[in-house]
């Protein structure tokens, strides 16, 4: 029977269709056999091969219309005159030991990105896992080895998954967005697998834009050396605006005025705002400026926060190094503890800022990363699979999740 159908509607060549196609309960098997000429060695690709018998198997096609389609095959099996080999011939339109052809699996992927795995194999009518399975399989072959030669400047990360303070480590290209490493844990042992695939690649890069963690210091000046260590302004702030609610919350306790712990009170988030965010419809601006007014230490340690800000709007290295020697006095002498524990923060920490100055890179694009995956992980209620999710993430960088709810 003519092979024009397997070719065109199912992408198969070198088989041919028999006289019969069975068709019942929604369901078509198309019975097919293999051109004898095709014949070769799995091992070898030889073709002095003598016949051993075929073992009959069932393979997913492409459906037609509402119908699922099936195609039967007796596979071939062979003894090789060259090697001695006595196995199964290769199938041309099938991966080996799949239960479904190519081009069920591409049909699968090109739905996938218009709908959720459960939603292509409820459609389907197969299991989660062989989507699941379809997909991971290819991003494994798209993502699994990302390249490393070209990274210039990268951002280091962490990120909380799932329950019992489970982490991963994440590696961003800023070049290009795309994630590079995903390694279990946090911490200096997280990256020991990156620093084995980066090899000769690490001396290529640039700079590296991290948090102030002491772990991740000494693993990049231990496997980076000429890499500049460029500390991001968001975890500073983060740590300044934790500073800020610890000291709140010590004035708040040990206020003797019912008053000021009335106004200290549900100040919290005014102070970590930046002022230009302030609501005037709920009046946050004059609520915060009583709380401030009331309180010295809380107005000083509020108010250097926001003058420290300007550090990252310097001209140049020097200014800026002008500016954070200067805040850095200011706050030594404040004799606001809060103030002063940041102060010894940043003078520890000064080279790592001002090199900012040499490199103008952070971890924002990081952390809108991390923002992607929390919001994938929602939106799969979490993952069984961790080397599909970490393969799931090396992948966002091409895909599109909106924040929803």
């Amino acid at each position: 029977m003519s092979t024009a159908l397997l070719y065109h509607g199912f992408e198969i060549e070198g088989y041919s269709l028999s006289d019969e196609i069975v068709g019942e309960r929604g369901v078509i098997t198309m019975r097919i056999a293999q051109d004898p000429r095709t014949l070769r060695c799995s091992n070898c690709r030889s073709r002095k091969v003598t016949r051993r018998g075929t073992v009959t198997r069932l393979f997913r096609t492409v459906p037609i219309g509402k119908r699922r389609v099936f195609l039967e095959l007796p596979v071939q099996r062979v003894e090789c005159h060259r090697c001695g080999l006595v196995a199964q011939v290769r199938i041309a339109f099938a991966g080996w030991r799949l239960t479904y052809a190519y081009a069920f699996e591409q049909y699968a992927l090109e739905l996938l990105r218009m709908g959720t795995i459960q939603d292509v194999a409820l459609h389907l009518g197969v299991s989660w896992d062989v989507i699941k399975d379809i997909q991971k399989r290819n991003l494994k072959r798209r993502f699994g080895r990302p390249k490393l030669d070209k990274l210039r400047t990268i951002a280091i990360d962490e990120i909380s998954i799932g329950k019992g303070h489970h982490y991963l480590t994440v590696v961003l290209d800023l070049d290009s967005g795309a994630v590079v490493f995903v390694g279990d844990g946090k911490g200096a042992d997280a990256l020991k697998p990156f620093w084995r695939k980066l090899g000769p690649h690490a001396a290529k890069i640039k700079a590296v834009a991290m948090d102030m963690s002491p772990a991740y210091t000494s693993a990049v000046m231990t496997n980076l050396p000429k890499a500049a260590i460029v500390y991001d302004h968001f975890h500073i702030t983060k740590l300044f605006n934790h500073k800020l609610s610890e000291l709140r919350r010590d004035m708040h306790r040990e206020a003797q005025d019912i008053m000021e712990k009335k106004v200290l009170k549900g100040t919290r988030w005014l102070l970590l705002k930046n002022p230009e965010n302030l609501d005037p419809k709920h009046n946050e601006l004059q609520r915060l400026e009583e709380a401030l007014r009331i309180n010295k230490p809380l107005a000083a340690a509020y108010y250097m926060k926001e003058e420290l800000r300007q550090f990252w709007l310097k001209t140049s290295r020097a200014a800026a190094q002008r500016f954070l020697n200067d805040w850095i006095a200011r706050a030594e002498v404040s004799g606001v503890k809060a103030l002063q524990q940041m102060a010894k923060v940043l003078a520890s920490h000064s080279w790592g800022l001002l090199n900012y100055y040499d490199h103008m890179i952070s971890t924002a694009a990081l952390e809108g990363t991390n923002t992607k995956i929390r919001v994938m992980q929602r939106q799969a209620y979490g993952f069984r699979d961790y080397k599909f999710f970490k393969l799931k993430i090396l992948a966002l960088h091409e895909s599109k999740y909106a924040l929803v709810g």
